[in-house]
């Protein structure tokens, strides 16, 4: 698919809340859509397993942070034409770049400050 008719539905998501983005892909009458929503449900997965696996997005406040479509290689291909000639045909591919983001950033992990603070105690009192 060419990047012009897929940045037409990347405009509609960009900046949007994930659920509303959802919404918007599986309304929308365009091909380009179903490609996207398989997409940003990707990215909500990979954003998942960045945080170990275990936290559920629909816990966090997330959003599309950034979504753009460039062109990618063109494969070019010829068809026969009237008088022995030959017309290009030109099937266009696109990259499409998605970051999914927590509005409120996550806090860390309070098990690993308190080791921190355990391991301080125990080398001042080796002293």
């Amino acid at each position: 698919m060419s990047a012009r008719k897929m940045r037409l539905v990347v405009d509609n998501i960009r900046g949007k809340d994930i659920d509303e983005a959802l919404s918007i892909l599986r309304f929308t009458k365009k091909e380009a859509a179903g490609w996207l929503e398989k997409l940003l449900m990707s990215a909500i997965a990979n954003w998942e397993h960045k945080l170990g696996g275990l936290e559920n997005a629909e816990d966090y406040d997330l959003y599309v942070k950034t979504a753009f479509c460039d062109e990618g290689s063109m494969l070019k291909r010829f068809r026969p034409a009237p008088h022995g000639r030959a017309h290009r045909i030109r099937k266009r591919t696109n990259h499409v770049t998605l970051i999914v983001e927590n509005r409120v950033p996550v806090e860390q992990d309070e098990t690993a400050d308190d080791i921190a603070e355990v391991e301080e105690v125990s080398t001042e009192e080796d002293e």
